[in-house]
């Protein structure tokens, strides 16, 4: 299923920010894939004097931001799981801000990180590679808004290059 199949009433307008990053003639499946080693190689290029830096008060650091992708990440795979399974059971929103601290990102190595990262990334191909069309079509709630399965999934690697393009900006 190619990301140009998501239509916009599958997601709040907000998610398509992400959606839209991603080229549209790629599989879901290819665009998590290409993502994955894109991040690696980001992650991979920053020095290591810089993996703590902010560029204001009160923003994260390069670090925090790689485990912010990891653990939306992990988010939006539950709801890919939740929905492509059919259960519509509305799934609450989440506050972004309130996970940083307490994941404890900057005390982390980078190779404990982007461990972390590929293991997640594995288990969303894996869960998401064993889904049918009719699966990723199953449309939910989220945050209150209607959200496919599909769509969850192509949040995942929009919202990876939406803060790979900050950190390119603001960070190196």
């Amino acid at each position: 299923m190619q990301i140009s199949d998501v239509d916009a009433q599958e997601h709040n307008e907000y998610y398509g920010r992400y959606i839209s990053k991603v080229d549209p003639g790629k599989t879901i499946i290819g665009a998590l894939e290409e993502g994955k080693v894109e991040v690696i190689n980001l992650f991979k290029s920053v020095p290591s004097s810089r993996l703590t830096y902010r560029y204001d008060e009160g923003k994260w650091s390069i670090k925090e931001v790689l485990q912010h992708l990891i653990d939306c990440e992990r988010v939006f795979t539950y709801r890919a799981f939740r929905i492509g399974r059919g259960d519509k059971t509305p799934l609450p929103g989440f506050d972004q801000d309130i996970y940083i601290k307490p994941s404890g990102a900057d005390g982390k190595t980078l190779d404990q990180l982007l461990e972390e990262f590929e293991v997640g990334r594995k288990a969303t191909l894996n869960l998401l590679g064993s889904f049918t069309s009719t699966d990723l079509c199953q449309v939910g709630t989220a945050s209150g808004w209607p959200l496919s399965a599909r769509a969850a999934a192509c949040i995942i690697p929009g919202h990876d290059i939406w803060h790979m393009e900050i950190i390119k900006e603001r960070y190196l």
